[in-house]
């Protein structure tokens, strides 16, 4: 009787280590992931601030509206390769269309998508001056047919100072390969100092409406 009792107390005091240690596990667990989350999260950080550092470095100097902007698709291109990048930036008789040196080799046979956004669609974006995608910009088409522009990946970050817009990027790549609003994660925050250094070097641009 005495022996039985003995085994039965062993037997919960057996179960209620093996309970305590499955709690330290799971708690364990949690600090270990909690961990590597915040490393994680801290990586990106400093790969977010890698990026905008180099990006704005690339943007000293530059004295003229074509040099820097060659910089910044420079850098926009080595964040995503196999991309092409074309800026867009707001005149007086509409948009200036600045398109990186080599990208025609992303097209090949057909034209590139800057052939699809007529005057008055490029107008259109600098006016929504706000992230678009493909069903966004067809959206603003008058009819509809975006052409062109249904054989690429595409998305237009705005270039905006102070709610003004200055024009847009255009950021693409030929399908089936894709882009997403993730891929500008690191990119669309630079453009309001790209956007900066527009309006020093423009000496006027039109308003936005």
């Amino acid at each position: 009787m005495i022996q039985t009792e003995r085994y039965k107390r062993l037997r919960l005091l057996v179960k209620k280590l093996n309970k305590q240690r499955k709690q330290q596990a799971n708690k364990v667990d949690i600090l270990c992931n909690d961990l590597i989350g915040a490393q994680r999260s801290f990586l990106r950080r400093l790969q977010d601030i890698g990026f905008a550092a180099e990006f704005y470095r690339s943007l000293l100097g530059g004295t003229d509206l074509n040099g820097i902007l060659t910089r910044a698709g420079r850098v926009i291109k080595q964040e995503l390769p196999g991309a092409g990048v074309s800026f867009f930036i707001r005149q007086s008789d509409g948009c200036e269309l600045h398109a990186c040196e080599g990208d025609e080799s992303l097209y090949c046979e057909h034209s590139g998508p800057q052939e699809g956004l007529d005057p008055e669609l490029a107008e259109t974006i600098c006016k929504h001056n706000k992230p678009c995608m493909l069903d966004d910009i067809a959206g603003m088409s008058m009819n509809g047919d975006l052409g062109i522009l249904n054989k690429f990946s595409l998305v237009t970050l705005p270039l905006s100072d102070l709610g003004r817009s200055l024009g847009f990027v255009l950021i693409y790549c030929p399908l089936p390969q894709v882009l997403n609003m993730g891929d500008m994660r690191r990119i669309s925050p630079a453009m309001h100092g790209l956007a900066q250094a527009i309006r020093a070097l423009r000496v006027a641009l039109p308003s936005s409406e």
